[in-house]
C-alpha cells in the first residue's frame, strides 16, 4: 500500500467522523434544538444553585471560625476625634 492511499483515508473518513451534523427532518431539528436550551437551562439553574450553595458554605465558615473569639463588648468602644487630611495642591479652605 502507498502513502498516498494512507493520507486519503484519514483526511475522508476522520473529518467524516467528527464533523457535527443537522438531522434532516425538521420535526427531529426542533426537537434537537428544544432539547438543547432544555440542557442549557438546566446548567444555569444547577450553576446557580452551586454558587448559592458556595456562597452559603462560605459564610457558615466564616461563622464558625469566628465563633470562640470575644466580640468588643457595648462598654469597651474607644471613642476618638479626628480631622480630614486635605489632598496636595489643594487650597486650605478655612
Amino acid at each position: 500500500m502507498s502513502v498516498r492511499f494512507f493520507r486519503s483515508f484519514h483526511g475522508r473518513f476522520t473529518s467524516a467522523m467528527f464533523a457535527p451534523r443537522k438531522p434532516r427532518h425538521p420535526a427531529l431539528r426542533a426537537l434537537l434544538g428544544v432539547v438543547g436550551v432544555l440542557l442549557l437551562a438546566v446548567l444555569l439553574v444547577a450553576g446557580v444553585f452551586v454558587g448559592l450553595a458556595m456562597l452559603a458554605g462560605g459564610l457558615v465558615a466564616r461563622l464558625l471560625r469566628r465563633r470562640g473569639k470575644p466580640q468588643a463588648a457595648a462598654g469597651r468602644v474607644v471613642d476618638a476625634e479626628y480631622h480630614v487630611v486635605p489632598k496636595a495642591g489643594e487650597p486650605l479652605l478655612r
